[in-house]
């Protein structure tokens, strides 16, 4: 052993080692030639990576030796950063194979054997702290280290020893002093240096998007500044602008959050995320046009099949990004979602036509390939299906559109016969023993109180005041939400509270009433104001039509001691003005609305009282 290399390796070892290099460069340089969509190139980085496995099976079923280990780490590495990037993500087997390549390092050391049953974090704390370790195994190592924080998914590895930092994963990265690779080291087909900066950015932005998620915007603010400032491509450099526009909306700056969300778009005009926060944003600013201006383009946006590019043979900061979910500034949901958007604040903002197109557009788009019963499941957000179809009926209704609202009402009942209580029970009874659906009366009431509007806009009163009393049929029989049954979803709460069941009944009462009234039926119409008024006290349409009504019956005393109760309520807040009630509903009831109460009061008091009653 007389003619050992100072690494302690023999003549025809060191000739290994140098064929066993070459064959890890050629099939680097393979790699990066293999860039691209094409199958051939695609076959070339499949083949280097086979190439890798077999030269790796080779190294390791030798023996491990100290002079081979730095190129056997390499080798490691190379193989985890082209599997990960051709599978466009990460499995356990890579997380195994840097395990095997720490337990190689401590074979050599005589230490594997008390720790065999160890984790991974245990072997690197025994890899590290070492004291024989050489420095020719710390680029590799380091190398190494760093791919595996990939696996970790936080700073649980106790990695100091290499970095010299604090446990804070950012600082980790920032400060991380790696060590100078020598000229003559095995190729890597990424290099740690740019494998710390893709860590470093990708950890900035999920730490700010999880503090913007929970509330701490000042610490989303920084750590979101540092990862636009890092090695950010441009489809990241899009989505952390997002964020960062999310922030400053939410901490009360608007216009510096526009400029980061216009600075989104430039970068990518058909990013989902910026252009919702950019609708919720000119929404806060009054700028409706803008608004709608930006959910259009959200729709266009998520009609769009984005093909995919060629991938880089790197470890990439996209690749380590989570999918935004829900809770996520960066969900914009689906391109329906997005059309309700559209449709449902077009409707708000008095927009009849347009909105009675998106909905007529939405409808066709949740139909297509769809079941042919609708079962309304409890939404977590937004609508519920059946309410979709009941705002597309509120829109052609405004928008003038009468008998396509009264196909949409069909298309609907018939979709929820099934689910329609069998006996004329209450239905909270019917409830227990069955498997329909609580939220079905209210829901099919609310359609024959739309189907009977839409009657009315046709000058058909008879049909449309059989609509009326068919929906107070239904009504009457249907109960809230059990309270034992545990807190509702929004659509749940939305379609069924005691407030929502409570102004659908005056809405159906007070349509009837106007009914009666065009067809010259004062005393009926009486009855149903008087009963929407018991059941809804502070519903005010219901009491200024009952008083128009005492006055045309010329029932004057009953008028004044109206007049007077009425005349007090207005100026009290509305009861229940801070329930979010269902938009079908604040539409039908936008209906019925006199429209200028305060002149009709001063019209009651000039008719109706002499002036010794003032």
């Amino acid at each position: 052993r007389s003619h050992e290399t100072p690494l302690g390796s023999s003549t025809p070892h060191a000739s290994c080692l140098d064929l066993w290099r070459q064959r890890n460069d050629q099939l680097v340089r393979q790699a990066k030639v293999a860039q691209g969509l094409s199958l051939r190139r695609q076959q070339l980085a499949q083949d280097a990576l086979e190439g890798f496995r077999e030269l790796l099976h080779c190294l390791q079923g030798l023996p491990a030796a100290v002079p081979v280990l730095p190129l056997e780490l390499t080798v490691i590495c190379n193989f985890i950063t082209l599997r990960a990037s051709l599978a466009q993500g990460f499995t356990e087997d890579q997380a195994q194979g840097i395990q095997q390549g720490l337990e190689r390092v401590l074979e050599t050391q005589e230490q594997l054997e008390p720790r065999l049953e160890c984790g991974l974090s245990a072997l690197w704390d025994s890899v590290l702290h070492s004291s024989s370790l050489l420095p020719e195994l710390l680029p590799a190592l380091h190398h190494l280290a760093l791919q595996a924080l990939l696996f970790s998914g936080d700073d649980h590895l106790d990695l100091t020893f290499l970095s010299g930092a604090s446990e804070d994963l950012l600082l980790l990265l920032k400060t991380w002093n790696l060590p100078a690779e020598e000229s003559d080291a095995p190729l890597t087909i990424q290099d740690a240096r740019g494998l710390r900066d893709v860590l470093l950015t990708a950890s900035a932005y999920r730490q700010g998007l999880q503090e913007l998620i929970t509330g701490r915007l000042s610490r989303a603010l920084s750590s979101l500044h540092e990862a636009a400032s890092g090695l950010c491509p441009q489809p990241v450099l899009v989505q952390v602008y997002t964020a960062l526009g999310t922030c400053l909306s939410k901490m009360g700056n608007p216009q510096r959050a526009l400029l980061y969300l216009l600075s989104a778009l430039k970068g990518g005009s058909t990013w989902g995320p910026a252009l919702l926060e950019a609708s919720r944003l000119y929404r806060q600013l009054g700028n409706t046009a803008a608004e709608l201006e930006s959910l259009e383009l959200l729709v266009e946006a998520l009609s769009i099949t984005h093909g995919s590019e060629a991938p880089q043979l790197l470890i990439e900061v996209e690749l380590l990004l989570p999918r935004p979910e829900p809770a996520s500034p960066l969900y914009c949901g689906t391109q329906s979602q997005a059309k309700y958007l559209l449709a449902s604040r077009c409707l708000q903002t008095g927009r009849a036509e347009d909105a009675a197109e998106h909905y007529l557009d939405l409808l066709a788009l949740l139909l297509d390939g769809s079941e042919p019963k609708i079962s309304p499941p409890p939404c977590p957000t937004g609508p519920c299906m059946p309410e979709v179809f009941l705002e597309a009926a509120a829109a052609l209704i405004r928008a003038g559109r009468a008998q396509d609202a009264l196909t949409v009402c069909e298309e609907l009942l018939s979709r929820m016969s099934s689910l329609l209580p069998k006996m004329p029970q209450p239905w909270g009874n019917a409830r227990k023993g069955t498997k329909e659906s609580p939220h079905c009366p209210p829901w099919v009431s609310a359609t024959h109180l739309l189907r009977g509007q839409a009657w009315v806009q046709l000058g058909a009163q008879k049909e449309a005041i059989s609509e009326f009393s068919r929906c107070l049929e239904l009504l009457f029989r249907a109960t809230p939400t059990d309270k034992e049954q545990g807190p509702a979803s929004n659509c749940e709460q939305g379609c069924t509270s005691d407030v929502a069941l409570q102004q659908l009944r005056a809405a159906a009462l007070i349509s009837r009433g106007l009914g009666w009234v065009t067809s010259g039926q004062d005393t009926k119409a009486l009855q149903d104001f008087l009963l929407s008024v018991q059941m809804c006290p502070g519903n005010q349409d219901a009491s200024f039509h009952l008083l128009q009504t005492l006055r045309r019956l010329d029932r004057r005393d009953e008028a004044i001691a109206f007049w007077r109760r009425l005349e007090a309520q207005t100026k009290l807040p509305q009861e229940n003005a801070t329930w979010s009630l269902p938009l079908y509903l604040e539409t039908c009831l936008s209906w019925i609305r006199p429209h200028d109460r305060e002149t009709l009061l001063e019209e009651f008091q000039t008719s109706l009282l002499e002036p010794c009653d003032l």
